[in-house]
């Protein structure tokens, strides 16, 4: 019994290695992935030389507060900030996402990059119920913050 718990765990171990050592968390200095997404009418979406920042919604909270924040202003304003919003809702059930969250987000005036597989983002950090802004310059990571209300992230985003 317990040769065959050990067993077990080596094997756990063994498969989760490779996961993880896939996902190499950014820092300050290093060079953002290309990304291929699709954001929420179909259209491709990247991060295009000369952006500035990311905003990264890793969970509904999340999400929620940067469509608050970005939907409360005038039309554009990713285009003014030099910034891409992106979002993981590779958790979310496919059913939930067809039915209710895509009409939801298609009614936004901003575009969304959507990631559908969690590895995709798996490198952007991200903390519960927080928008990450990731600063860039040159396509390098600048710096980064997390944001857990909408006067922390309109600070952040300069949207004072």
């Amino acid at each position: 019994m317990r040769l065959a718990h050990l067993r077990l765990t080596a094997l756990s171990l063994a498969l989760a290695l490779p996961l993880g050592a896939l996902a190499a968390p950014l820092i300050a200095g290093s060079s953002l992935p290309p990304l291929s997404l699709e954001d929420q009418h179909g259209k491709a979406v990247s991060v295009p030389a000369g952006t500035r920042v990311i905003v990264f919604a890793a969970d509904k909270a999340a999400s929620d507060l940067a469509n608050e924040v970005l939907g409360n202003e005038k039309p554009g304003v990713l285009e003014r900030l030099q910034a891409v919003y992106l979002a993981d809702i590779s958790g979310m059930p496919s059913l939930v996402t067809k039915m209710f969250a895509l009409p939801a987000m298609r009614a936004l005036p901003f575009p969304i990059g959507l990631a559908r597989e969690s590895a995709v983002l798996a490198d952007l950090p991200r903390q519960k119920a927080a928008v990450t802004v990731i600063r860039l310059a040159d396509g390098k990571v600048q710096g980064m913050d997390h944001a857990k209300d909408t006067a922390q992230l309109k600070q952040m985003l300069g949207l004072n």
